[in-house]
């Protein structure tokens, strides 16, 4: 079950709509479903729509039009189902990204295991088989937030700091992973190496992940990863179209 959904104003720029007030998965499906359906509406009014992990920004110029005649319409849409219960929009990909998991490439994968009651080897084969969805995009240009993992990986941040992961780092914490778009501080625990950029500035499509995506990290050895090209942006991944 999800709370709400509620509606508010950002200020004059537009209005936030959230399915609850906590990252669950019914409440980040209703934010993928229903920012699909919005979009396909096309309100000339929205200028574009943006999602967090559990509500969707709607862009609209609230100068020119009332924000009580825009909250109707959001709320006669909302109405229309059970967005925590509708089907994920379709267009999608599933990506399978090779990952070295340990060794002096992601130093953290012994620590991050014990924290969550797991061996390394059994911390592999978990993190390795778990298929986990683009949440949402933030932080830093394209960095995925990908979930949910297992209960077992509800592990928290660490006290202090990591001064500095490589590009295509996965880290884990909190039953999430990211990948790291750019060398970056973190307080997530870095348990894999990729090769995957996620983020090109220059490329025709900066952005190679979308919120509802589905990735797996099966995991490779660290001769296989040393062979993937530096010209490969998608680190030797495979991808399949989803429905």
């Amino acid at each position: 079950m999800t709370d709400g959904p509620t509606i508010k104003t950002v200020g004059l720029s537009g209005l936030l709509v959230s399915f609850g007030t906590a990252m669950s998965e019914p409440a980040n499906r209703a934010a993928l479903a229903f920012r699909s359906a919005l979009e396909a509406e096309n309100w000339p009014e929205v200028g574009e729509t943006m999602m967090s992990l559990v509500s969707v920004f709607v862009a609209v110029d609230l100068v020119s039009i009332p924000a009580a005649q825009v909250e109707e319409r959001l709320r006669d849409l909302l109405g229309k189902q059970d967005w925590s219960a509708a089907p994920l929009p379709g267009g999608r990909t599933r990506w399978h990204v090779p990952t070295v998991y340990g060794t002096d490439l992601a130093p953290q994968l012994k620590e991050a295991a014990e924290v969550a009651g797991l061996d390394p080897d059994t911390a592999i084969r978990q993190l390795s088989s778990a298929r986990v969805r683009v949440l949402t995009l933030g932080f830093a240009p394209g960095q995925p937030y990908l979930g949910e993992l297992d209960e077992v990986w509800n592990i928290p941040r660490q006290q202090n700091l990591t001064k500095s992961v490589p590009s295509g780092a996965l880290v884990v914490a909190i039953r999430q992973l990211i990948i790291f778009t750019a060398p970056t501080p973190t307080g997530w625990r870095h348990v894999g190496q990729t090769a995957f950029r996620n983020f090109v500035l220059d490329a025709a499509e900066p952005f190679a992940l979308s919120p509802g995506d589905e990735l797996t990290f099966p995991a490779i050895d660290r001769g296989t990863f040393d062979k993937i090209g530096a010209d490969d942006r998608y680190g030797g991944a495979d991808r399949e179209s989803l429905a």
